[in-house]
């Protein structure tokens, strides 16, 4: 884990009025995630590496940002770090379309296996082009 030493962030945190964050011992120590890089970016299609569900990438977070009780309902011995990507998904298998949030080391690209049926597709893509979903342009900046 990395550190980062800070000033306004830790006295603020520390309910320190204005004249002591100016003093030389205003300085603390927060823990930060290590840097981590998506391998996979909105629009990408992607399948699921053990359960073979296919999705497309519709949100990247940086790190786990699910909640603790979802976390641990996954079986410790198939449970995943934490300290990776995570990505949010439409996703589908043969019986369903749905919503998913899955690890980056669980995830393959499969953008050659065409595009994903998923019904909520259209709200957010343009269309399914070279391999890719293209987010509208109302939704890109």
């Amino acid at each position: 884990m990395g550190s980062l030493v800070c000033g306004a962030a830790c006295a603020y945190m520390q309910g320190m009025d204005r004249a002591s964050f100016f003093s030389p011992q205003a300085g603390c120590d927060i823990s930060a995630p290590p840097v981590s890089s998506a391998r996979f970016s909105i629009g990408e299609v992607v399948r699921h590496r053990t359960f073979g569900f296919r999705g497309v990438v519709v949100d990247v977070d940086p790190v786990f940002a699910n909640s603790e009780e979802w976390y641990q309902s996954i079986p410790e011995d198939i449970r995943p770090v934490r300290d990776q990507p995570y990505y949010h998904l439409l996703a589908e298998n043969d019986e369903s379309s749905y919503v998913a949030y899955v690890s980056q080391q669980n995830l393959q690209g499969d953008a050659d296996a065409g595009p994903v049926d998923h019904p909520s597709i259209e709200e957010m893509f343009e269309g399914f082009r070279n391999g890719r979903y293209h987010l509208h342009r109302s939704l890109s900046h």
